[in-house]
């Protein structure tokens, strides 16, 4: 943010945001991706995995090709005259623009390739090129010190750059590793029937996530300008890098509640949702503890200058995440049965509505942070639509999950907070009582979560 400055970093998220609202069409095809791929592993059916394989990246060839006609009309119509953004910096806007459509373009591609090493739980190669990756990017945020060049320009291209060394590297590593992964065209048309119609359920689900979170970018745009949208973008960027600690989790996990499931070890794979999900909230909460309480601190070394409501942003957003971790198992677990057309047309109609409603918010109390007021709101409820729709999908017991998983979780938070409080009460923005009292909130929280929740 410091290379680029707010303005331009403010608006490199709302065109980003733009791109990123194509993806529910790829989004709902990962799913099937996933669980398809898993399933059949679990099942032990090579053959069936290899059809599987083929079919899906033939169905994501073609989702990017629709992705790519529809950002070169309808969302390049949307970014040259809809947006609030300053008429001198349009052509750095559109260059930024093609780069991010281009870049999601890789990713759509290698969906199966992904897909693939996750259901075959190689999760070392994640590992790895998640350090090249960083490092890479901030070579990237160097770069941007050196050269005398437009700096958006020259950021969007140079991440470009980075996702195409990742996707090509993954595809490798797949070819090198799995047969399967070996391109052969296979046209079954019950396989395209079933992996179609698992997907196009996921649609909807998916596509109120997108419309939720880049919706919301754009109104914000709508209604205070780009300097809101950075101080948005930057609590994408502390969500994402709290949250994929708890997603690489899960995603270590989630192929092994599919693979049991279709198995038929219904129980083991029952067992592993209460797991994960009491895992996957005090994982969260471990990062997500320290981060709340010391955020003005932590902003203020990051960024020197945040821009203003940052912080309330970050908490709020933080909040709504650790709510939100505890339904990651039990989606899987609906993914493994395979029957989710009611599950997603009713969670995804939740979901959408947080659009509208912080839309009528916004004009009665002219308050950004009323949006993640309602994605707290809007996640509490789904969690609660999720534990009913399992239990009519797979006899999940949601009275058990309601007594050892949320009452624990409500209890123990409430302690931890307590806790918290009064450890970082004192705190005066020195390096050393941040670290000290930071370790000392660590040490208590994990000794409270090993004898109340691991018991």
């Amino acid at each position: 943010m410091n290379a680029l400055g707010v303005e331009d970093y403010g608006t490199y998220s709302i065109v980003g945001g733009v791109v990123s609202m194509f993806s529910f069409f790829n989004s709902a095809m990962v799913s099937a991706t996933n669980r398809f791929l898993a399933f059949d592993i679990g099942k032990n059916d090579i053959i069936q995995l290899k059809k599987t394989f083929n079919a899906t990246l033939n169905i994501h060839i073609l989702i990017a090709l629709l992705i790519l006609v529809l950002a070169e009309t309808l969302g390049l119509w949307f970014i040259n005259y809809k947006l609030n953004i300053a008429a001198e910096r349009m052509s750095a806007v559109n260059w930024v623009y093609q780069f991010s459509v281009f870049t999601f373009l890789l990713s759509v591609i290698q969906v199966p390739y992904d897909a693939l090493i996750v259901a075959r739980e190689k999760m070392s190669i994640y590992a790895y090129m998640s350090i090249a990756e960083v490092i890479l990017k901030l070579l990237i945020v160097y770069l941007l010190l050196i050269f005398d060049f437009d700096k958006l320009i020259l950021y969007a291209g140079l991440l470009f750059g980075v996702s195409f060394i990742t996707r090509v590297v993954h595809k490798i590593y797949c070819k090198i590793n799995f047969e399967e992964s070996k391109y052969q065209f296979y046209y079954e048309n019950e396989l395209y029937k079933k992996l179609l119609s698992f997907s196009g359920w996921s649609l909807f689900g998916n596509m109120a996530s997108v419309v939720r979170g880049q919706g919301l970018n754009i109104l914000l745009n709508v209604f205070f300008g780009t300097v809101v949208n950075a101080a948005y973008g930057i609590s994408m960027q502390v969500q994402g890098a709290v949250q994929v600690f708890v997603t690489n989790f899960q995603m270590a996990v989630n192929p092994q509640i599919i693979k049991q499931y279709s198995s038929g070890n219904k129980e083991q794979s029952l067992k592993l949702i209460f797991q994960s999900a009491k895992f996957s909230y005090f994982l969260m909460f471990l990062l997500v503890c320290p981060i709340i309480y010391n955020i003005d601190f932590i902003l203020e070394i990051w960024l020197k200058n945040p821009p203003k409501g940052t912080s309330s942003f970050v908490v709020l957003c933080l909040i709504g995440i650790l709510i939100d971790c505890i339904s990651g198992p039990l989606m899987i677990g609906a993914q493994a049965h395979g029957n989710i057309k009611w599950y997603q047309i009713v969670l995804g109609t939740f979901i959408f509505l947080c659009l509208p409603i912080s839309y009528i918010f916004l004009k009665i109390f002219y308050n950004p942070n009323v949006i993640f007021w309602v994605i707290i709101g809007i996640n509490i409820i789904s969690l609660f639509g999720r534990l009913l729709f399992l239990k009519y999908l797979i006899n999940f017991d949601v009275g058990l999950f309601v007594r050892n998983v949320i009452l624990r979780i409500i209890v123990i938070t409430t302690i931890l907070f307590l806790t918290t409080h009064y450890l970082m009460f004192s705190l005066n923005n020195c390096y050393v009582d941040f670290i000290s009292k930071s370790m000392i909130l660590t040490i208590v929280n994990l000794v409270m979560i090993f004898f109340y929740w691991l018991e």
